[in-house]
């Protein structure tokens, strides 16, 4: 039976001076990175992967965002225009502070509980902003390293295993929704023939590095939800213009809601998957590159402590979503620019009224 004692005084000592969390098997190779300064080494990198699969790898975790975003705006408890615009901004901002494909995702436990719940815009927040103030309180004290001390490393394999596990549950959850091959009941945009379609696309063509296979499944996805929204005279529900983003500052009562009904339950996710999966994460798909954990509370903290408290919804960084951004092609912060800059262009042009189309994209797409 392993035995597990306690970090030595220098151990603590050098943590607090690193600040950082090395493996000790790459800690000998280049960081293929650059630093956020070098503008011109982070511009020369961006120019070796400028190709369609990078932008292609933007999109590969939009099939746990999109479904989520439209659950908990319909249900008024997230506002669609702060929740596109902030989850572009935060985009931005992790691709320039860590110039790998770190994405920025729901927090999948608290948007849960929350569609189960019907949970108020307040208590959303209220649920976001415990969760980021205990993660950045973590961080910022360096009383995370008594995670990465204490967790194994097969306890993170498992947590990344698992992960796997429930993007496949989640796909399988959206295919499921238009289920059917032929029948009085079938959509022609939206069944198990365009499901299976998209499946196969993506076995035959993932080891061709010049298809962007997940960019031609969302424009595909694009145009059938535009189809539709055409086909039941909708678009006169679409307007274009200014939006603005709005204040949701929770009630002590919803704060205490949200918090005790779904952000502890999403606390120890986020330390372990959010934080501790996706340094070990990012450390093995980038040899060399050696993620500040402290950091990445850091952002966590921040995107919720500003977004929660103007109508977004949670948000976190996650190892599934870097996984699926890197699966679809995506290597460096560019993805992260472009899919940051559509997500703040529909939030400000379009808003709220862009739930029309986005009701229509196909399910089984996104699976």
């Amino acid at each position: 039976m392993a035995r597990f004692t306690l970090p030595t005084r220098e151990q603590v000592v050098a943590y607090l001076k690193e600040d950082k969390w090395e493996s000790g098997q790459d800690i000998d190779l280049p960081n293929p990175v650059p630093p956020c300064w070098d503008l011109k080494g982070r511009a020369r990198r961006m120019k070796e992967h400028f190709t369609l699969r990078e932008f292609s790898g933007a999109l590969g975790d939009i099939g746990t965002l999109v479904p989520i975003l439209i659950s908990l705006t319909l249900q008024g408890s997230a506002s669609l225009t702060s929740s596109l615009f902030f989850g572009g901004l935060w985009n931005i901002m992790t691709g320039f502070i860590y110039g790998v494909p770190m994405c920025v995702q729901p927090m999948k436990s608290i948007a849960a509980i929350a569609l189960t719940n019907k949970f108020t815009a307040g208590e959303l927040a209220g649920a976001g902003l415990g969760v980021s103030a205990i993660v950045f309180f973590l961080g910022a004290t360096r009383l995370l390293w008594l995670v990465t001390r204490f967790v194994p490393l097969p306890v993170v394999k498992g947590l990344q295993l698992g992960t796997c596990f429930q993007l496949c549950k989640k796909g399988v959850e959206l295919v499921k929704k238009n289920a059917v091959f032929w029948g009085d009941g079938i959509l022609w945009s939206d069944n198990l023939w365009w499901a299976s379609a998209s499946f196969v696309l993506v076995l035959l063509v993932y080891e061709r590095r010049r298809v962007p296979v997940a960019m031609v499944v969302f424009m595909l996805g694009v145009a059938f939800a535009l189809a539709q929204t055409g086909a039941h005279h909708e678009f006169g529900n679409v307007h274009a213009g200014a939006h603005f983003v709005h204040a949701s500052v929770p009630t002590a009562r919803e704060f205490r809601t949200g918090f005790l009904s779904a952000g502890l339950g999403q606390l120890p996710l986020t330390l372990l998957n959010s934080v501790v999966a996706l340094a070990a994460l990012a450390r093995e798909l980038f040899p060399g590159y050696r993620p500040s954990m402290t950091h990445i509370t850091g952002t966590i903290g921040v995107m919720n402590l500003v977004g929660c408290l103007l109508g977004s919804m949670p948000f976190c960084h996650g190892s599934g979503g870097l996984a699926g951004q890197y699966f679809f092609g995506a290597r460096t912060e560019l993805s992260l620019y472009f899919l940051g800059v559509i997500k703040i262009v529909l939030g400000v042009v379009f808003g709220e009224s862009l739930l029309v189309i986005l009701r229509w994209f196909p399910s089984s797409f996104l699976g």
